[in-house]
């Protein structure tokens, strides 16, 4: 019987035509669902699911590919649906209490640091005077903070506050905090790491890319900015999975309970830091100087490991 998938994604394109592909290739089937379309309804059938698509039955496994943003009532809402999968026996890619893991920086930071794995110190409050008290010290230190939204990617409304090196002001000038408005009343702060090359160097950090808590695949994003992500303009370039590099970035995927993941890391004078952890990782800059499939590698990893572990007997239709 051919095992049907749904791979959750709030957009098409592609990821999702890479991720079917390979699902066709190991004779699966495919079928994209945005969660916003999904949705409880407990008169639809025992298992109270409606998956777009998919009529009274559940798919027999779910890829995690997008999660759109919205209000939190409506995230909560998306969130759910993984979660009530999982419950009815459906093998979720990644999970849904991973998958909030990462989405939420500060909880990240917090996991990370419990592990031991090597990453930026971070603060998250919601009292602007402590924020400012931190701020202080870490100004009067010659330090940099990053502000970021905790809930935000691809490089979006990042900040330097502290004691801010820039090409006006190479030998710093403080800048100070945001009012709690433009924070949605919670700071969220890691301690910037400065570039190791030379200061006329572009710099750069890593993705690896973590399937089944394996490193697969590594670059380095390389850019003049202190921001590299690919969507704010950086350059991939292939890196070598070192054993510094891919040791961390593994021990970050575990941290966070996560089945696939891209691992952000930056160049320290101790090693390799992780920055962040995507749950719902793209892929498509990385797979261009990568010399093996990654989508394959991402469903050879659900179908033989995952699926096998977690599929269970459940009420599959009404």
């Amino acid at each position: 019987m051919t095992r049907k998938v749904a791979i959750f994604a709030d957009e098409t394109g592609w990821h999702t035509r890479q991720l079917r592909e390979a699902l066709r290739a190991r004779g699966a089937e495919g079928r994209c669902v945005d969660l916003e379309a999904c949705r409880i309804d407990t008169e639809a059938g025992v298992h109270g699911l409606v998956i777009p698509g998919w009529g009274d039955a559940l798919p027999d496994a779910a890829l995690v590919r997008g999660i759109a943003g919205g209000s939190f009532e409506q995230v909560t809402k998306r969130l759910a649906v993984l979660h009530l999968l999982e419950r009815l026996g459906v093998p979720v890619y990644n999970r849904g209490r991973a998958i909030e893991r990462s989405v939420d920086k500060a909880t990240t930071s917090a996991l990370l640091h419990a592990a031991g794995v090597p990453t930026p110190p971070a603060w998250a409050m919601e009292s602007e005077a402590v924020a400012q008290r931190l701020l202080m010290r870490e100004t009067a230190a010659g330090r940099t903070l990053v502000l970021k939204p905790v809930f935000g990617s691809q490089g979006k409304g990042l900040r330097q506050v502290g004691w801010v090196r820039d090409a006006e002001h190479p030998e710093g000038h403080a800048v100070p905090l945001p009012p709690p408005a433009e924070v949605q009343g919670l700071y969220y702060l890691q301690r910037f790491v400065p570039p190791q090359g030379a200061a006329h160097e572009p710099g750069f950090d890593w993705r690896v890319l973590v399937v089944g808590g394996r490193a697969r695949a590594a670059m380095q994003r390389v850019s003049r900015h202190w921001i590299h992500n690919v969507a704010q303009g950086a350059r991939c370039v292939a890196a070598p999975l070192t054993e510094a590099l891919s040791g961390t970035a593994e021990r970050a995927a575990q941290a966070l309970g996560l089945d696939y993941a891209g691992v952000d890391l930056i160049p320290s004078p101790a090693g390799p830091q992780v920055l962040e952890v995507n749950g719902v990782a793209a892929w498509r800059g990385l797979q261009k100087v990568t010399p093996f499939n990654l989508a394959e590698a991402l469903v050879a990893d659900l179908l033989d490991r995952v699926v096998p572990q977690r599929a269970r007997p459940a009420v599959r239709q009404a």
